[in-house]
């Protein structure tokens, strides 16, 4: 088998598709669960909070010049060295939402999964149901005997 027919076997195979779907499907449910995060729930921590914003939460690891404002974008703008806490903080809790809610998609399909009924067993075919029909005449004849 040659590289390039080994290749094409390999690329289309089901498993392979299914696994491009699925992280192209990943990327754009990231991208909504970031914007739930982003615009929906973290107003709202910051709000109960006080009105703190945890993406602008930063260490500096070097003198900030005077002058510069103190958010994060301009100390690094700055050049200045930050240790960005806030974003991670913000990043870890993406991903708490997004692991809740897959955990919640997983566990309903696994509901839907088990409430199926199970499936009737498939009709007999007419060809054993006559050949049946045939044993038990012929068991009633020789007991008649």
């Amino acid at each position: 088998m040659s590289f390039g027919s080994e290749f094409k076997a390999f690329a289309v195979k089901g498993s392979v598709i299914d696994l491009a779907v699925g992280v192209i499907i990943g990327g754009a449910f990231g991208k909504i669960v970031d914007s739930i995060v982003g615009d929906l729930i973290m107003p709202v921590v910051g709000r109960v909070f006080g009105g703190l914003d945890f993406s602008d939460y930063f260490l500096s690891l070097k003198e900030v010049p005077a002058g510069t404002a103190n958010t994060l974008e301009a100390v690094k703008k700055a050049g200045v060295p930050v240790l960005a806490y806030g974003k991670f903080i913000s990043i870890a809790i993406n991903f708490v939402i997004l692991a809740f809610i897959v955990f919640m998609m997983v566990r309903q399909f696994n509901r839907l999964k088990k409430e199926q009924p199970p499936a009737s067993p498939p009709a007999t075919p007419e060809d054993v149901l006559l050949l049946r029909q045939i044993r038990d005449s012929l068991q009633r004849d020789a007991v008649a005997k």
